[in-house]
């Protein structure tokens, strides 16, 4: 922490509850207009990251791909994404978060068209990267716009427009189901989810941003390497990307490995172990409905703590009680589905100035969280077993509570 941070007075309600400056007024047909248009942009993030999965395994029968050559696909997506994560935190404090949720829509528009088209291995690697970077443009700049319109119960709303990732994701195993259970093509499954890439763009393009919420002279002024190593690498902000990290590798370790987990050390068949997946999922929706009305009153490091703890014990009963207690691994969803978007909201009030670019750093040490977890869970079931494996959740839920502890802590001094 710099040491102009540690000379201000202590600020002890900002980890009970938000203590952000009275927003400036809009008109309140402004503000809803732009709030759906950022549930909206979330709802397509959530339906077009889990397209892919939907269609991976008739797309491997189609073109005679290996798992490998699939999974590599795949990873496009996340390097696209954590690309995107870093340069459009940087990108819309200079431009605003419309104009890069409009080049948003339009990277996913390329991206699912390209994808849709190709047959090759590096097309469409290349185009799922560009789907990649859409999704990440989606993560820093709807977080940014919703926290400027929302300054005061910030954490509610972010909590809210993760549910809309959440809706997005559901309807996707239905509507790719549907579709491919009918005979038609993996690739116009993605053919037929573009009008909804379109009009991300239409809708962001045709509703008007008032100068208020638009990027600051201050914000515009460029990428100053000073200023970001001062705010994004505090003692601090290591401590919050620790603890985003390994929450997003609990959350993506559990739903990479619920389902091998389930069939080998609890005796689930197939429908019944993906039947949970769908329960865990359904449970971080419903979680963030409900934490959107208590974050605000209990204070966001507490209720990160709080949730993190309940997830882990959760977790615990789960996998290490008897299969009539399994039903806890998908029930820790409830409490782990407040911890990103609450993390976030704390993140955006203790960095007022170069807000993207923070968040677009704190996002992208969460992604490289989701992507180390579920693989350290798979490296330690192949030497040890699935359970102890799996139990690597556990140990992650104990270093994000370990990890926000420290964060308080840098409030108390």
């Amino acid at each position: 922490m710099d040491e102009a941070y540690l000379a201000q007075p202590p600020q002890p309600d900002l980890y009970m509850q938000s203590t952000a400056p009275a927003p400036a007024v809009l008109a309140p047909k402004i503000v809803w207009l732009l709030t759906a248009a950022g549930f909206f942009s979330f709802f397509i993030f959530g339906f077009v990251d889990n397209l892919k999965g939907a269609t991976l395994s008739t797309l491997l029968v189609d073109l005679d791909f290996s798992y490998a050559q699939g999974g590599s696909i795949l990873f496009g997506a996340y390097l696209g994404f954590f690309i995107a994560t870093l340069a459009a935190g940087v990108l819309a404090d200079s431009v605003g978060s419309r104009k890069i949720l409009i080049l948003a829509g339009g990277l996913i528009s390329v991206g699912v068209l390209a994808f849709a088209g190709a047959s090759t291995f590096w097309l469409l690697f290349g185009a799922m990267v560009v789907v990649g970077l859409g999704m990440g443009c989606i993560e820093v700049s709807g977080n940014g716009l919703i926290i400027q319109l929302h300054p005061l119960n910030r954490g509610r709303y972010l909590n809210l427009l993760t549910t809309f990732h959440g809706i997005g994701a559901l309807l996707v195993p239905l509507y790719a189901g549907w579709l491919l259970n009918g005979g038609v093509s993996w690739r116009q499954v993605f053919q037929f989810s573009l009008p909804l890439a379109v009009l991300l763009t239409a809708v962001f393009v045709l509703t008007p941003v008032p100068a208020k919420i638009a990027a600051t002279p201050a914000e515009a002024s460029g990428f100053d390497w000073q200023a970001i190593g001062k705010l994004g690498f505090t003692r601090q902000m290591i401590w919050f990307y620790t603890a985003i990290a390994f929450y997003v590798g609990a959350e993506l370790g559990i739903g990479a490995w619920i389902v091998e987990f389930l069939q080998r050390s609890k005796g689930f068949s197939l429908t019944g172990a993906t039947g949970f997946l769908s329960l865990f999922f359904g449970m971080i929706m419903v979680g963030r409905i409900v934490g959107s009305l208590v974050v605000e009153r209990l204070g966001y490091l507490h209720s990160v703590l709080g949730a993190a703890g309940a997830g882990l014990i959760c977790v615990l009963i789960g996998i290490f009680g008897p299969p009539s207690l399994v039903i806890f691994v998908p029930i820790c969803g409830l409490f782990f589905s407040i911890i990103f978007p609450t993390i976030t909201a704390v993140v955006s009030e203790v960095n007022p100035a170069k807000t993207n670019t923070i968040l677009g750093m704190l996002f992208a040490a969460g992604g490289a969280g989701g992507a180390l977890g579920p693989w350290a869970i798979g490296v330690v079931s192949n030497s040890l077993g699935i359970q102890l494996g799996f139990a690597l959740v556990a140990v992650y839920c104990l270093l994000v509570i370990g990890a926000t502890g420290m964060v308080q802590r840098t409030f108390r001094k």
